[in-house]
């Protein structure tokens, strides 16, 4: 049975916490994170890389062979607050990329055209 999808008022409501200039709680930044991925899993489905963002959430996207043992062959990773910014529109890919807190390793492990998945306010 699929995990019902966060709501676009909760997510965002999540995510202006998360984003905003008070620390935000674990719980809201779990949401936000879950939810920003939601949206990568909408926009570029398929099985192909996996993104993770540990301890919150790791999804499958992007079209391409599909994995299905072991180390995937194509993975993204990085901590929540880079994952925010990126998905957010507050950092770019390559930025993102060259602060070296995104970890990514195959040839399909890229999210170039992919984020934002939201406008920056």
């Amino acid at each position: 049975m699929a995990r019902p999808r966060i709501t676009d008022a909760v997510g965002r409501a999540a995510l202006e916490q998360a984003l905003g200039d008070a620390p935000a709680s674990r719980t809201d930044t779990a949401t936000a994170v879950r939810y920003l991925l939601e949206l990568l899993v909408e926009r570029a489905p398929g099985n192909t890389v996996e993104v993770r963002v540990p301890p919150f959430g790791a999804v499958q996207c992007i079209e391409g062979p599909r994995h299905t043992r072991g180390t995937p062959p194509n993975v993204i990773e990085m901590d929540a607050p880079t994952w925010l910014a990126l998905a957010s529109g507050r950092i770019d890919w390559t930025t993102a990329m060259a602060g070296g807190t995104v970890h990514a390793s195959g040839q399909r492990a890229d999210l170039t055209g992919l984020v934002p998945l939201l406008l920056p306010r």
